[in-house]
Parts: structure tokens; sequence; C-alpha cells
């Protein structure tokens, strides 16, 4: 049976999921796409599209088959994007686990039965993080790295990962889970996410307004050392696409988890970068307050990856460090679109 090129989105009313939408009707690979957006708030569909727009709590049982059955029929594709981000979840645990797990369940059962319905297993594309890993870490993360999560939003995107693989394994969807780096830079107002400062060193700075790095008390403090693993919005959206067509026979046999391709940069050299791109008034611009919390959960995350799994089923890695993001960032600032 062919694809109908239906494609469902949870969190579709969030930034990452905008990106994806927009992505999904420019891709050539999914002719006449029909889209089902859902998110807590409903989502905006971009003018033209042929999409269906629904308001869903994803916690509640009751309203999850109804994103299923909808007149665009069931879906091929689901993208679950939706979710309680890093600091959310470590400040509201049990929140927390009802989002980023026990809803996810509930999406994933859905697709495993209407699945079943079409006569093959939907594909299920899940993104997860890199907030996965902690504790004692090689210097290089591999994908037989072992995952051992510091942080409670970490915790439940392992759980739903293992989830994920088990339907799998036993036929139910065909799950591709991606791990993603921390994405920069993010336009927008600043998010829940404990990572939220690297975007927000950048945004804030380039728009003229001040900012409060969590990472040090100054522009001298060892702890701008701090690596971290990141990949630009462009190149993550990219990668979302690939997601969905790189084909079930080659991924490993034994687990559909994914670290896609990033860069590693430090704080420092952020800043660095913020200075060349928008001169040091931009640098000026940024405060700095450490915060034990923000700095113990994102320097317990790895800041390098092997690549090259990744890289072998198509995906995309971003080239030229951070001048080249910051740039682009500077640009769509200049433009009016961040």
């Amino acid at each position: 049976m062919t694809e109908r090129n239906v494609v469902l989105v949870t969190g579709a009313g969030g930034w990452l999921g905008s990106l994806l939408v927009n992505a999904l009707l420019d891709d050539p690979k999914t002719p006449d796409v029909q889209l089902v957006l859902v998110d807590i708030v409903e989502p905006k569909a971009p003018a033209g599209a042929n999409a269906i727009t629904i308001k869903a709590d994803l916690t509640d049982p009751s309203q999850v088959d109804g994103i299923f059955q909808t007149s665009h029929g069931i879906p091929d594709t689901v993208y679950c994007l939706h979710g309680i981000m890093s600091r959310g979840a470590e400040d509201n645990f049990d929140f927390g686990l009802k989002v980023n797990v026990d809803s996810v369940r509930l999406v994933l059962n859905a697709a495993r039965r209407f699945g079943s319905d079409i006569g093959r297993p939907l594909k299920f594309i899940f993104t997860s993080s890199l907030a996965v890993y902690g504790g004692p870490l090689p210097e290089v993360i591999k994908p037989d790295t072992i995952a051992t999560p510091q942080g409670s939003y970490g915790a439940g995107k392992l759980l739903s990962e293992i989830l994920i693989n088990e339907y799998t394994r036993r036929g139910f969807v065909d799950g591709r889970i991606i791990r993603l780096p921390t994405i920069v830079v993010r336009p927008g107002a600043p998010s829940a996410a404990t990572s939220s400062f690297l975007s927000a060193i950048i945004r804030e700075p380039l728009k003229g307004i001040e900012t409060t790095c969590p990472i040090g008390n100054s522009l001298s403090s060892p702890e701008l050392d701090l690596a971290v693993w990141v990949a630009s919005p462009e190149t993550t959206v990219k990668n979302f696409i690939i997601a969905k067509h790189v084909p079930a026979a080659a991924f490993a046999p034994h687990t559909r988890v994914v670290c896609v391709p990033g860069f590693t940069a430090t704080v420092r050299e952020e800043l660095a970068a913020l200075e060349q791109v928008g001169g040091k008034e931009a640098v000026a611009r940024v405060r700095f307050q450490d915060d034990a919390t923000n700095r113990r959960i994102v320097s317990s995350w790895p800041a390098r990856f092997d690549n090259a799994y990744a890289l072998s089923l198509g995906f995309a890695v971003d080239e030229g460090g951070m001048v080249p993001v910051v740039e682009r960032f500077k640009q769509q600032v200049q433009a009016g679109l961040a």
C-alpha cells in the first residue's frame, strides 16, 4: 500500500512545529500533502495548505483518537513534537511526566490501533534530546553509548524512546527517534528550556535587547568554556524531513534512535561569534548571573558526538561553526523575520 501523504503533527503550534509544516509543504517527496495540525492551542495553518487544525489536550485519552479520525483519513506519518521543555519538566516533575511520557504513550497507542486499521504500521517520528545523556560519559558519544539522564526532561524522553523502540520491534509502528542537538538560534520569546539562554545570548543582543547568561559571572569566567552540542534551525528541520524518507531497512536492527548531526561550541565561542557578527556593542548587552541549577543540567549533557551513523543514513550537518549560524540569524532580524 502506498502512502497517501497524510501527516499528523503534534505540537504543531510551536516554533519547530511551524517550521516543520512549511518544510513538509515544500518537500518534493511529499506531493499534495494533507496535514493534521494539533496543539494545546489551535495552531495556524499556512495559507493555501490542505490542513485541518485541532485544539487538543493530548494528556486526555478521550481527545487522542479524534486526531486520527479526521476527514483526511488515518495519517501515514505522525510527527510527535509536543512536550514540556527541560526546565519546565525539572520544576514540575509530575506534570512533566504527564506530558512527556503519558501523552506520548497515548498517541503511540492510537498510532498502533489505527495503523492496524490500514494494514501497516504508521511512521512515528519522535523528537528526543541529548538530555537523555548524563553522568560520566566518554569524550565522544557513539551510537552504543548508554543514556543515563540527569534531569527529568531527559528521563521522560528516554522512557518514551524505549516505548517507541519496543513498539517498532513488535511491528506496531515504524518508529524513527531523532535525538536533537540544542537548536541555536531560536527566534521568538525565550522558552522554558534549560538551554534557552544559548539562543537568548545571540537573539536578544542582535535585536538591541539586554539578556542574562546564567553561566558564569563575567566575560572572563572560566565557566564560559562550557561546551554544548548544537545545530541550526535550518539543518534541524531538514533532518526532520529526511527522517521521514529513510528506508526502514537502513536503520540499525536493534534501535531506531539516531543522534542527528550537530557541532560543538562553547558559550565563549558563541559570544565571540556574536562579537564578530554584531560588534562589541552586541556583547555588551549580555549580563551574567550564574544559575547553579541551570549550569548543572546543561553541563551534564554531552558536547561531542560521532556523526558517522547519522550521516550514513543521509542526515545533514551544519558547516562552518557558529559564525554562519549567527550571520543567518542577523539577516533574519534585519528582514523582520525573527
